[in-house]
């Protein structure tokens, strides 16, 4: 069942539609990320969602209730932003039982849904603790106890770990997709960050002007982006005109193998790095070498062919050949996704 339906929602800020008749549907206990680029609308949709901005055109359902003229405290819904705006005045333990305190939950029932929020999020028996002596990561964590705390039917997610650094956020993001599965949370979350939404969501919704480009599960998105904006978004720069025919595509980097189920005719081909194969130069496409970028586990290797755009390839560390060397290039089929646009 879905907790959240957005039928035909659509926001206008003066000529320009924000939101362009957005349709989407979160099921109860999903965590749903949305991304995009700055100005694609993914904070609009969440204001929409929270009762914050409303709407020109649509209707926003919770559990099946339409949701207009309703206010954003009756919402029965968690917020959470990228700066916490935690109360400053107030300890850790106020922080936590404000939402509580604005329900006229009891003194007893309050302290121990603080008491128990406290230890889901790795600070136990931090009530007196001021919020200005927490690091970044422990403000996190306390603003994430104080949206739980009125066990919201959806929490709300706006870039909530971009103020942390990265090894940081790569922990906490665990830590969360952990803590709401315990939970059974049903989460809205946005974010620019790839990385972290496609590490904590079920589905990944993206965006771009004020409407979604793709709905997928991570893999899905990863493996099969749907059009060459959404692969540019992921960070793919391996895209050439191509014409299919069978199973082979013709592109300025010569005949590419495409899958078998690849439609026939014109298209944008993508080639993810991986599929990027270095063989002897009497064996492929000749490229130049012109740079190496290390990423960690692998080394991305920029490839300058004789014709065509330039191509990316992903080497393991001891497998990448130095800038100037001159390399052959075959395709993996398995790795060329046809585009839409």
């Amino acid at each position: 069942m879905s907790l959240l339906r957005l039928d035909g929602v659509t926001v206008r800020f003066g000529t320009r539609a924000v939101l362009d008749a957005v349709d989407l549907e979160v099921a109860e206990h999903e965590t749903v990320c949305v991304l995009g680029p700055s100005g694609s609308g993914k904070s609009t949709l969440l204001r929409v969602v929270a009762g914050l901005q409303p709407v020109d055109a649509g209707r926003v359902l919770l559990s099946g209730g339409d949701q207009t003229g309703v206010p954003t405290h009756r919402r029965e819904v968690g917020l959470m932003f990228q700066d916490h705006q935690l109360f400053p005045q107030r300890d850790v333990g106020g922080n936590v039982a404000f939402g509580l305190r604005m329900r006229g939950t009891g003194r007893a029932e309050t302290e121990r849904r603080v008491t128990e929020l406290l230890d889901l999020v790795g600070l136990p028996g931090a009530q007196r603790r001021s919020v200005a002596a927490l690091s970044g990561g422990e403000q996190q964590r306390v603003a994430l106890a104080r949206a739980l705390a009125p066990r919201p039917r959806l929490l709300m997610l706006d870039e909530p770990l971009g103020q942390l650094d990265r090894s940081l956020r790569e922990r906490l993001v665990v830590e969360l997709r952990e803590l709401f599965g315990r939970l059974g949370t049903t989460v809205l979350a946005v974010t620019h960050d790839q990385g972290e939404a496609f590490a904590l969501a079920d589905r990944v919704v993206v965006m771009r002007d004020g409407r979604i480009a793709q709905v997928g599960t991570p893999l899905e998105v990863w493996q099969r982006p749907a059009s060459e904006f959404v692969a540019r978004f992921l960070g793919f720069d391996n895209v050439v005109p191509a014409t299919v025919a069978g199973e082979r595509a013709d592109t300025a980097w010569g005949e590419v193998p495409v899958p078998p189920d690849t439609p026939e005719g014109e298209c944008k081909l993508l080639v993810r790095p991986g599929g990027v194969r270095l063989v002897p130069v009497a064996e492929g496409l000749a490229c130049e070498v012109t740079g190496r970028t290390f990423r960690g586990d692998h080394v991305l290797v920029l490839l300058r062919p004789a014709d065509g755009p330039e191509l990316e390839a992903s080497c393991g560390l001891r497998a990448a050949p130095e800038p100037g060397e001159r390399v052959g290039v075959a395709f993996d089929a398995h790795d060329v996704v046809a585009l839409r646009d």
